[in-house]
């Protein structure tokens, strides 16, 4: 059975309550990855992978969640300032619809405006070329989504 897609709060409820996420910031040349801690309180940077055909690039993506014993998946939907979907948005969802036949770990949508934006300039504050930013922007901008979702379900734990 594919795995759900689903948006973010819902998708935790088919989580385990400890267990590692793997987020995700897909580009079009690229994908950052990120992994969060067990206890999903910090969102850490793992690799930018290269796309190459979409099986090469989910079997990757399985590898990783394999190796840090992930739970799940979070995946930046880019969603436009206005609340629509454009391109971008569609690929997404495409790229999950095709990820989910292939394992079942739920997969969590989470509303990515702006993360490439902030990363940016957080990472030109920190006075870094432009070459080394090009490098590292996708896994940055995965750590970004991540952290948002991280912070976003501690939220919620909260609230109950």
């Amino acid at each position: 059975m594919p795995a759900l897609i689903l948006p973010l709060i819902d998708a935790a409820t088919h989580w385990p309550e400890r267990g590692a996420l793997i987020g995700l910031d897909l580009g079009t040349k690229t994908i950052g990855v990120a992994v969060s801690d067990p206890d999903r309180r910090l969102a850490t940077g793992v690799e930018t992978i290269q796309r190459k055909a979409f099986k090469a690039d989910a079997a990757r993506l399985l590898a990783i969640a394999r190796e840090r014993s992930a739970v799940g998946f979070v995946l930046g939907l880019p969603i436009n300032m206005d609340a629509s979907e454009g391109p971008r948005a569609q690929s997404t969802r495409a790229f999950a619809r095709n990820f989910s036949k292939l394992t079942d770990l739920a997969i969590a949508l989470w509303d990515e405006r702006l993360s490439t934006v902030a990363v940016e300039r957080e990472l030109i504050g920190m006075d870094m070329s432009r070459a080394r930013r090009a490098e590292v922007i996708d896994e940055h901008a995965a750590i970004f989504i991540l952290q948002g979702a991280l912070d976003r379900l501690a939220n919620a734990r909260e609230m109950r």
